[in-house]
């Protein structure tokens, strides 16, 4: 019988050690070149929906495809107005497809979570912590601003901080961690 959502997968193991097997060499990747290649989260993004749709129906299909819009939205954010990467996005589109909206958003925060801790220690190995925080105070003063009618988003895009000149920060360390976080939390939960 078929289950309704991903969070209920027949296989949750296959789930979890798909993702962590991926997010771990994108991480690899990441660290190596600093980018994260479509020919990791394509495959999986795709292998995702399939394997969502044959374990768990046509509610799986679609859990999985709102997982992956959920977890990729603030990626395609960033990458858009904060000049994140967009592997970050697609890989993270890509762990929703597998994991479905429960597991998936579970993962999405501790991702966060992750990132805003290996922002920090990278910020303080680079020796850049005063001026990342006050460019982040900045720009989160100015993204309200068009929200009370002072300027407009356009402006406030202006006032983000601006990429490291040399590289940029690997988040795919984080992604993995984030998700290996998730993944113990789900593990815990389940016994």
């Amino acid at each position: 019988m078929w289950s309704t959502t991903l969070f209920e997968h027949p296989i949750p193991a296959i789930q979890w050690g798909t993702v962590l097997c991926a997010t771990l060499a994108a991480a690899g990747l990441d660290l190596r070149f600093r980018r994260i290649p479509n020919l990791i989260t394509g495959p999986l993004l795709l292998c995702g929906w399939v394997g969502s749709t044959w374990a768990c129906g046509v509610s799986g299909l679609l859990d999985s495809l709102a997982a992956t819009a959920i977890l990729a939205a603030p990626f395609v954010i960033l990458f858009v107005f904060a000049g994140g990467g967009a592997g970050d996005a697609k890989l993270m589109g890509a762990i929703g497809a597998w994991l479905g909206i429960v597991n998936g958003v579970a993962a999405l925060f501790a991702v966060c979570l992750c990132g805003v801790l290996l922002a920090i220690a990278y910020a303080l190995f680079k020796r850049r912590l005063g001026a990342v925080l006050g460019s982040l105070s900045g720009a989160a003063f100015g993204l309200f601003q068009p929200v009370f009618g002072i300027g407009s988003f356009r402006d406030a895009a202006r006032l983000m901080p601006a990429a490291d000149e040399g590289q940029p920060m690997p988040y795919g360390l984080a992604i993995f961690a984030g998700t290996a976080l998730a993944a113990g939390g789900s593990w815990l939960c389940r016994s």
